[in-house]
């Protein structure tokens, strides 16, 4: 899949003609230039997935998603297409990911021991646990608990991904409500934030915000790409388990 190279006159004049006919062939045209953007989606959505996906499923489905985007988009409001397509297509890769179900049933009861200890021992201890008092409640040694981190940290990306997005996704919404409701949900995201460490909070600015890889992320903060998913992984639990507190007091 290649994307045609198109000067911005000739996009801006292919959106007016599908804006006023939506032809079919016209429409082809634009999904033709856009595909390098299911491409980088599906590459960055692939680094942190186990490698049974085939990253060509993923574009399939982005493909559906880049069309879906078409159809929908209203060139007339002077949104720009790219934030709104992206939402889309990654949304259509996450659907796919979903129906396949790709985390086993082990994973999943790990995921959920892990998350559970985090919680509890936030709670009782009014800060974030260390290594070894994480490794104790989840009677493991240190190793056994840094392997289980990084054969979780995959687990972690869409669902955080949906709530890091929220604020783009806020941007394209035309329902006043949802609106509201997804800038609430912004506020409640720095809130939980700020519970986290230093360098909690600059993986997730790193990742979700300039979408640099964890091999980038190693390199400019001086520490192993392990360490890395690590600390994503315990950042991603601790706002998971901060926004689920804050929605049942709700």
């Amino acid at each position: 899949m290649q994307g045609t190279e198109l000067t911005p006159e000739e996009v801006n004049r292919l959106w007016m003609l599908y804006s006023c006919n939506r032809d079919l062939e016209v429409r082809n045209k634009l999904v033709e230039h856009y595909l390098p953007l299911v491409n980088a989606i599906a590459g960055r959505l692939a680094i942190s997935l186990p490698s049974h996906i085939d990253t060509d499923d993923l574009k399939v489905s982005g493909y559906f998603g880049l069309m879906d985007a078409i159809d929908r988009y209203d060139y007339n409001r002077g949104n720009k297409f790219e934030t709104y397509a992206g939402i889309r297509i990654s949304g259509a890769m996450k659907d796919d990911l979903r129906s396949r179900d790709w985390i086993s049933v082990s994973l999943r009861q790990k995921i959920k021991r892990y998350e559970s200890a985090i919680i509890a021992l936030e709670g009782n201890l009014g800060r974030t646990p260390t290594d070894d008092e994480l490794a104790q409640e989840l009677e493991l040694s240190l190793e056994q608990l840094y392997a289980l981190e990084q054969q979780v940290s995959a687990s972690t990306i869409i669902p955080l991904g949906e709530y890091i997005k929220s604020e783009t996704t806020a941007a394209v919404v035309s329902d006043p409500t949802k609106s509201l409701e997804a800038i609430e949900l912004k506020e409640t995201l720095a809130k939980a934030i700020d519970q986290l460490s230093e360098k909690e909070r600059l993986v997730v600015s790193l990742y979700y915000h300039e979408e640099l890889t964890m091999k980038e992320i190693s390199r400019v903060l001086h520490l192993s790409e392990a360490r890395i998913c690590q600390l994503h992984t315990k950042a991603v639990f601790k706002l998971r388990g901060f926004l689920a507190n804050e929605i049942n007091e709700v």
